[in-house]
C-alpha cells in the first residue's frame, strides 16, 4: 500500500522526533542528558562546571533570555481557603506586572470567586484552557502552583514534553514539593523573574504501553505514552491473587514478583508512595529509578536503585492467574492483560522546580517539616547526669554499710 504526501511528512517528523531523542539520550550510569530548555524562554545558565554530563548540582541556576511575559496559574480546586491568594495573585500579575495569566477554566467555575468585587475587572483579562483538550505547548514561561503537591504533579501533567520553570507556594496539607510560603509572595515572585533562582531538576518517567497483538498482527490500541513525575505502579487490582509480574532490564529478565505488585518510581517519587512501602528517600538530583516491591510475599525482597539510563519492561507472567493494574501518578489506571508490556526509562524532560532556598537546604527541610525525619529527643549529656551518678552511687554505699551493720558479730 503506498502512503500519500500527508502520511509521509508526519511519519518523516516522528522519525526526526524519535531520532533527536535518541541522540540526547545517553546509555550511561549518568542516565539521560536532560533538555536544558524549559518553554520558551527558560533555561539553565550554561556553566563549565559539568562532571560526567551531569551538571553540579549548585550551578544549577534559571536565567532568561528574554523577559518571562505569560505565566501558568495552578490553583487547588474546590479549596476556598485559596481563593484569596489566587486572586491576590492574578490581580498583582495582570496590574502590576502586566503579564498575561492562564488559568484553568474550571477555577474561573468557582462561584465563590463572585464574592470579591475586585476579581471582576481581573477575569476579563485571564487566558482560559482546558486540560486534555488545549495545547499549552510553547505559551508558557513559567509556571505558579497554589496548594499541596498534587498542584506540582498536575503542572507536570500538562506537559508532556518541555516544561516551564515551576514555583510552587505551600498552601496545602503537606507541602513537601511546595517550598515557597505566600506571605511575601511579591518579593519572591520578583527574585524569580529576574533570574534570581536556584533549580532543583526533577527527573520524569517516561512510561510507554504496548498492546498484545491480534491474530492479523494487528495492535488492538496505539502504544499510550504518559510522563510521570512521582512513580508507576503496577498492582493486583481488585484480584484475591497475587500479582505475578515480569521485570526485565534492559531486555534480561531479573525476576517477577509475587506480591500486590511493584512501584516504580523518581528520586522525587521516593518520599511519597515508595518511602510508605519501605524504600529509601533519594534526594531529586541524583540520577536513578527505584524499583519497590508492594509487600512481596517473601522475605529477601528489598527494594533496589538502578541506574536512570535504563529502560525496564514490566509484564505478566505466563502463570498469572489475573491481570495487572497500572496507574500513572495516581491517574489513568488501567488494565494490563497477558501480552500486554509497560515500558518505563527516564524522560530527557525532567521538570525545573525554583527552590525557595538551593537543592540541599530545601529537600532537608521538607524531611524535617513534612515527615520528621529523624526526630529524637536529644540524649543527656554527661555532666547533667553527674549528680544522678553520684546521688546513686552514695545510695549503693548506704545499703552496702547497712547491709555490714546487720550481719551478726564473730564470736
Amino acid at each position: 500500500m503506498k502512503m500519500d504526501s500527508k502520511n509521509k511528512a508526519k511519519h518523516s517528523t516522528t522519525s526526526k522526533e524519535t531520532d533527536d531523542e535518541e541522540e540526547t539520550r545517553t546509555r550511561s550510569l549518568n542516565a539521560p542528558s536532560p533538555i536544558q530548555q524549559f518553554g520558551p524562554c527558560g533555561r539553565i545558565m550554561k556553566n563549565s562546571a559539568m562532571v560526567m554530563q551531569i551538571q553540579d548540582p549548585a550551578s544549577q541556576r534559571l536565567t532568561w533570555y528574554k523577559p518571562p511575559l505569560t505565566v501558568l496559574v495552578i490553583k487547588k480546586v474546590h479549596d476556598a481557603t485559596i481563593l484569596t491568594p489566587f486572586v491576590q495573585l492574578v490581580h498583582w500579575l495582570v496590574h502590576d506586572k502586566s503579564m498575561v495569566v492562564f488559568v484553568e477554566a474550571a477555577v474561573l467555575d468557582d462561584t465563590l470567586l463572585k464574592e470579591y468585587g475586585d476579581f471582576t475587572s481581573v477575569r476579563e483579562r485571564l487566558m482560559t484552557f482546558r486540560a486534555g483538550t488545549d495545547d499549552l505547548t510553547d505559551k508558557i514561561d513559567f509556571i505558579i502552583c497554589l496548594g499541596g503537591d498534587g498542584t506540582l504533579l498536575h503542572a507536570s501533567s500538562l506537559f508532556q514534553q518541555s516544561v516551564p520553570p515551576v514555583m510552587a507556594f505551600h498552601l496545602g496539607s503537606l507541602g513537601f514539593l511546595t517550598p515557597f510560603e505566600f506571605n511575601n509572595f511579591q518579593d519572591q515572585v520578583m527574585n524569580v523573574l529576574e533570574g534570581h533562582a536556584a533549580l532543583t531538576l526533577r527527573s520524569r518517567l517516561q512510561c510507554v504501553v504496548l498492546r498484545k497483538t491480534t491474530e492479523d498482527g494487528k495492535e488492538k490500541k496505539k502504544p499510550t505514552t504518559i510522563l510521570v513525575l512521582n512513580e508507576v505502579v503496577v498492582d493486583r487490582g481488585p484480584s484475591p491473587y497475587l500479582s505475578n509480574i515480569d521485570l526485565f532490564l534492559d531486555g534480561k529478565h531479573i525476576t517477577s514478583v509475587q506480591g500486590d505488585g511493584l512501584i516504580v518510581s523518581t528520586p522525587t517519587g521516593s518520599t511519597a508512595y515508595a518511602v510508605a512501602a519501605g524504600a529509601s528517600m533519594i534526594h531529586p538530583s541524583v540520577p536513578a529509578i527505584m524499583v519497590t516491591p508492594i509487600c512481596p510475599h517473601s522475605l529477601s525482597f528489598r527494594p533496589i536503585v538502578v541506574p536512570a539510563g535504563v529502560e525496564l519492561k514490566i509484564a505478566l507472567s505466563p502463570e498469572a492467574r489475573n491481570a495487572m493494574w497500572v496507574s500513572f501518578d495516581g491517574r489513568n489506571r488501567q488494565a494490563l492483560q497477558h501480552g500486554d508490556s509497560l515500558y518505563v526509562t527516564t524522560s530527557v524532560y525532567p521538570v525545573p522546580s525554583i527552590c525557595a532556598q538551593d537543592q540541599i537546604s530545601d529537600w532537608f527541610d521538607s524531611l524535617a517539616e513534612c515527615l520528621h525525619w529523624n526526630v529524637r529527643k536529644k540524649q543527656k549529656q554527661i555532666d547533667e547526669l553527674s549528680d544522678m551518678t553520684h546521688s546513686s552511687s552514695d545510695t549503693l554505699e548506704e545499703i552496702d554499710a547497712n547491709h555490714h551493720d546487720d550481719r551478726p558479730a564473730d564470736t
